[in-house]
């Protein structure tokens, strides 16, 4: 199906009401009964779902980074002055700005195809897209280079496939249990749970990346202006059953840094917003107790 974010392809994503906005109309369409389900990336699924939905696998994470692509340049460093690169996240705008000031960040907005035809025709110099999505499509080869962790943090449960259902179809929620994969769920719901403490949205400049060692979490983060003047970073560790409260702890720090200032500063109902253009209108939500994502680790 198509939804009015794959339509309206001439306005900036997070002016039209971000991400949540394709999420939103693929659940108007299950809970009408003309879907049976709906299959999401991960970094764009808001923290909590419709009553009678609910988020039944997390599928093996792919590569989480992502992808510097370029017809002239071998990385963001070797960009000249006022150089123009595509994307439409807030995220690596803030990120790429923060070592690169003296590049042109500007806004790319379509599906894959589009983004890569827009440059290969001059109208940037290089594009940010995810290396999942590149890697998926079979286009590997238009990645010049993958960022790595250190050089560009992801997005919250970047790289990783949820499937949402309803969640009294007991036959197509065992259908799908064998979809899930426990380890990228502990981790996911590490990232989100980051997203959520810091009341997040998926135009909100906030990175969030968890490994798993062992039976340990490791959870980096970040929250930039989107200018990328200002960057603040926090990391911690937990036990992997503590998935959530590791991200929530992380979250506390950062905001402990002076993260609600920045988020808060991007509200668009706040007149003071330096940036109304880039923001998107979906507020985040705050994780709760015993939502499906926490029980979801224990189906397997």
């Amino acid at each position: 199906m198509s939804t009015r974010g794959d339509e309206i392809l001439d306005k900036p994503l997070a002016t039209i009401g971000g991400k949540g906005l394709f999420i939103k109309e693929l659940q108007k369409a299950m809970l009408a009964g003309h879907a049976d389900l709906a299959v999401h990336s991960m970094k764009d699924v808001p923290a909590d779902f419709p009553d009678g939905l609910h988020l039944a696998a997390i599928l093996t994470r792919d590569d989480p980074t992502d992808a510097f692509v370029s017809n002239h340049y071998t990385s963001l460093a070797s960009l000249p002055d006022g150089a123009r690169v595509g994307t439409c996240s807030q995220r690596r705008k803030s990120q790429v700005l923060s070592s690169f000031p003296h590049l042109q960040v500007i806004d790319l907005r379509g599906n894959v195809n589009t983004r890569l035809a827009k440059l290969d025709r001059g109208d940037y110099d290089a594009i940010i897209l995810a290396c999942a999505g590149l890697d998926r499509l079979g286009m590997q080869h238009r990645i010049t280079a993958r960022l790595s962790v250190q050089e560009m943090l992801p997005a919250c449960a970047q790289g990783a496939i949820g499937v949402e259902c309803s969640s009294t179809d007991a036959r197509l929620n065992n259908l799908l249990a064998n979809l899930h994969d426990v380890d990228t769920a502990d981790r996911v719901i590490c990232e989100r749970s980051l997203n959520a403490g810091l009341g997040g949205s998926c135009q909100t400049p906030i990175g969030g990346y968890a490994t798993l060692e062992g039976d340990t979490l490791w959870l980096r983060a970040m929250v930039a202006t989107p200018d990328g003047k200002t960057v603040l970073r926090a990391e911690n560790s937990d036990h992997r059953r503590n998935a959530a409260a590791l991200g929530s702890a992380v979250a506390k720090d950062l905001r402990a840094q002076g993260a609600d200032a920045i988020i808060n500063g991007l509200n668009p109902l706040n007149p003071l917003n330096p940036y109304d253009e880039t923001i998107s209108t979906m507020p985040g939500a705050a994780l709760k107790a015993g939502t499906d994502e926490r029980l979801i680790a224990q189906q397997s």
